[in-house]
């Protein structure tokens, strides 16, 4: 399958033709728990999500700020796995055959699951691509090249220290979009200053034809217009992640109205 073809590549094609810029949202699996990640989940589409991408727990979630960190932990402690993560996807594909869904995270669990299996077991359960955060264009090969002939897109991050060397380097064999990071940093600590960013996507364009997704520090339904103005794409991920455990009670337990509280939020961050 080649680089331009599954559910992302239509996606924004499809965003194109409506003169519009997409919007990425990102929960993590199982979080607050997994019954109410699968409402949450289903939810999106409708709330208008255009591109899903769904966090793998981990141990150690180096490029993630202490929102997620959290989320991460109330998953684990609800019992998700990786096997668990891919069966929420197979739930959402029952329902939502349009709608990309992106595995984001680290290399360790998919290492462990095995990289030929997760890959399949991904591709079966509808999943179109993957951001693997700690693995770096020079030692992806192992997961893109058996993942390219899957089909499934191998997505890489550019972020503002990655000089015109290095590049290249990551453009090379990258698919389905680009994900800029908009801040240094990690995930949710920081707000975004678009015009810096819509400097650096400029720049990019000169190099790539791929789309341009644009996240990390973006918190607000103003923020995501100013960067919709330029981006392919809005990525928001700790803001959401914040308003579900704000729907949580002192014990963490899922509080009456979260799920639509939440679908509420991303709402007024899609505009819908």
């Amino acid at each position: 399958m080649s680089k331009d073809s599954g559910r992302i590549a239509a996606r924004f094609a499809a965003l194109k033709a409506q003169k519009r810029s997409g919007f990425v949202s990102f929960i993590t699996a199982g979080d607050p728990d997994i019954a109410t990640c699968a409402k949450i989940l289903a939810g999106l589409p409708k709330a208008g999500v255009d591109i899903i991408e769904l966090g793998m727990p981990f141990s150690d979630p180096m490029a993630d700020g202490p929102a997620i960190q959290a989320a991460n932990l109330r998953a684990f402690a609800a019992g998700i796995t990786l096997p668990k993560v891919l069966e929420l996807v197979r739930g959402f594909r029952k329902q939502d055959q349009e709608t990309p869904i992106v595995l984001m995270g680290y290399y360790n669990p998919i290492y462990r699951y095995g990289g030929d299996k997760f890959l399949r077991d991904a591709k079966d359960a509808g999943a179109d691509g993957l951001i693997i955060v700690d693995l770096p264009p020079e030692e992806d090969s192992e997961l893109r090249e058996p993942a390219a002939k899957l089909g499934l897109n191998f997505i890489r991050l550019v972020t503002p220290t990655t000089d015109a060397e290095r590049l290249p380097v990551v453009l090379k064999n990258a698919s389905g979009f680009l994900y800029y990071v908009s801040i240094t940093g990690i995930t949710g600590t920081k707000d975004v200053s678009a015009n810096p960013v819509r400097k650096a996507v400029e720049t990019l364009r000169k190099s790539t034809a791929l789309p341009v997704a644009v996240g990390f520090g973006i918190t607000t339904p103003e923020q995501a217009r100013a960067i919709g103005q330029f981006a392919d794409g809005v990525v928001v991920g700790s803001a959401i992640v914040n308003r579900i455990a704000a729907g949580l009670d002192a014990k963490g337990k899922v509080k009456p109205g979260l799920v639509e509280d939440v679908l509420g939020f991303v709402k007024t961050l899609t505009g819908k």
